[in-house]
């Protein structure tokens, strides 16, 4: 009678282990899962229709143009060019995506976000940055560090994060995401810039702002 309630015990540990590995993006059942956009001749998995594995060619896995820079002129100073499933249809159901991220001299910010759906993991090319994340409530601690080219640093799933280019030339970092699409949730634009607005009265008393900043904050260009 112990061995069997042994191996109930086992089963609904391992039913819990698999209810936690697919609460993120899940381990595919075939080699791959080239997202299309027809729908009649495709198969719905995971976010994205299929093609049949038969007619894939190499350019549903292949990206060309990380190696150019991106426009950094603009009130964040930053740019991030995204290699999703979106860029790369072969990525569906892979779980993986990556970025570069392109900061202009003097204060290029990345500003403060969150990926919902993926861990992300960076590695700086060239230039100085200070990067950093908050921990979850009650703490809220604020973990950073300088980085150097050749530095790599990890923001886990979910936590809000940020980089800063505190050096006097521009910066460039790559990145993975642990997602064929980890998402971006922008703090600022989020809360001060969402469509439509959220009624100032609820983000006066929650920043503890005079109402009027609040609506000056609320009529500003927030960009991603």
């Amino acid at each position: 009678m112990q061995g069997i309630h042994s191996i109930l015990v086992a089963f609904a540990l391992l039913a819990f282990a698999c209810s936690l590995a697919s609460a993120f993006d899940p381990s595919p059942l075939q080699d791959f899962c080239v997202a299309i956009n027809d729908t009649k001749n495709g198969v719905f998995v995971n976010g994205k229709f299929c093609k049949d594995p038969k007619l894939a060619v190499a350019d549903d896995f292949f990206y060309s143009g990380l190696n150019k820079p991106g426009n950094t002129s603009n009130p964040n100073g930053s740019n991030v060019t995204t290699v999703n499933v979106d860029q790369i249809p072969g990525l569906n159901t892979l779980g993986i995506s990556l970025v570069r991220i392109d900061y202009a001299p003097y204060g290029g910010l990345n500003p403060p976000h969150t990926h919902p759906r993926g861990t992300e993991i960076l590695v700086v090319v060239e230039g100085t940055l200070y990067v950093g994340f908050v921990t979850s409530n009650p703490d809220n601690r604020l973990i950073s560090k300088v980085l150097y080219p050749g530095d790599v640093f990890v923001f886990p799933i979910g936590l809000i994060h940020f980089q800063f280019n505190i050096g006097k030339t521009k910066a460039v970092a790559f990145a993975g995401l642990s997602s064929q699409n980890a998402g971006v949730i922008t703090i600022a634009k989020a809360v001060f810039g969402s469509n439509p607005p959220i009624k100032p009265d609820v983000l006066t008393k929650a920043f503890q702002l005079d109402k009027n900043v609040v609506t000056y904050l609320q009529s500003r260009f927030w960009s991603n």
